[in-house]
């Protein structure tokens, strides 16, 4: 531990040395464009000591890390559904994390079997390998189950919202000032989304190109299909409340149906509870009185 110790700080000296000896060409332009550099200047990130020191290292860490998984338009895709501002190199740092915290339980079982045990050397390279590993992975999914739970809300939300943007528009409120409404009276994660298509409109994108970005952001089928609907309807001068009624009828329809088909799914497991408690139950309370009869008439 101590020659590991020693070893990691004189890395660490050489490697500060050889950055401060020579920078880079990020480090020299990085004075003169600070409103653009992604390093320079974020708000909400410490420049300490640690991110001084370790920063440079974990970012290359998280580069190599992307280079073996690939998947990195997997991954904007999944952090554009999300709504994250997290962009795929802050998800490599966070993988590069996670990987480093599997990694140290890794090691603490690796030491535990090597002084108890005295296991192999190679069968302790595996066990803090698949550690790493592990880490990544589950960084990964829990990004997917991130994105699972995020669009599970939005389906929930999305009739509501509908039925008063109907209601909305109905009373004679332009599909803009219907929006504006439904963000002051709803939070959630559609709402947010609906308040970046407002902001989109306000800074002067037309409303049609407003909701067709938010169907190609979204992977709700149903909203994206909302969103559609809005944008041919404002282009073709379509009635907007017959839509709305209708995409929220849809809407609807397709959870009852989900919800129908779970039902299915889960009938067996069920039937467990009934089988193996209920039931057991009802048998005892239907035979204890004759047990006991029978027990007292003997007795006699």
């Amino acid at each position: 531990m101590i020659g590991l110790l020693l070893s990691s700080g004189l890395l660490l000296v050489a490697s500060g040395w050889a950055r401060t000896r020579r920078p880079s060409l990020d480090q020299r332009l990085a004075p003169y464009l600070r409103d653009v550099h992604p390093y320079a200047v974020v708000p909400g990130r410490s420049h300490g000591v640690v991110e001084a020191v370790f920063g440079p290292s974990i970012r290359r860490a998280g580069q190599v890390v992307g280079d073996l998984v690939g998947g990195s338009a997997s991954v904007s895709q999944r952090l554009v559904r999300l709504g994250s501002t997290m962009t795929v190199e802050d998800f490599r740092i966070r993988q590069v994390l996670w990987g480093a915290a599997g990694l140290a339980g890794a090691i603490g079982i690796s030491a535990l079997l090597w002084s108890e045990r005295g296991t192999g050397v190679p069968v302790l390279l595996v066990i803090c390998v698949v550690g790493f590993v592990s880490g990544v992975l589950m960084c990964d999914n829990n990004l997917s189950s991130q994105v699972k739970a995020h669009e599970q809300e939005l389906q929930a939300e999305f009739p509501v919202v509908a039925d008063l943007l109907a209601l909305a528009v109905a009373a004679g409120e332009s599909p803009v000032a219907g929006l504006e409404r439904i963000m002051k009276v709803c939070h959630g994660a559609l709402s947010d989304d609906l308040a970046r298509v407002v902001a989109d409109i306000r800074t002067g994108t037309p409303m049609a190109y407003a909701f067709d970005g938010l169907a190609a952001r979204t992977g709700v089928t149903s909203i994206a299909r909302f969103a559609e609907g809005l944008a041919i309807a404002v282009e073709r001068g379509t009635p907007l409340v017959d839509v709305l009624h209708a995409q929220a009828a849809d809407v609807r329809e397709a959870g009852r149906r989900d919800l129908m088909e779970a039902g299915g799914r889960k009938e067996v497991a069920m039937m467990v509870p009934v089988v193996f408690l209920i039931l057991p139950v009802t048998v005892v309370f239907a035979f204890f009185p004759g047990y006991i009869g029978l027990h007292l008439t003997s007795g006699m």
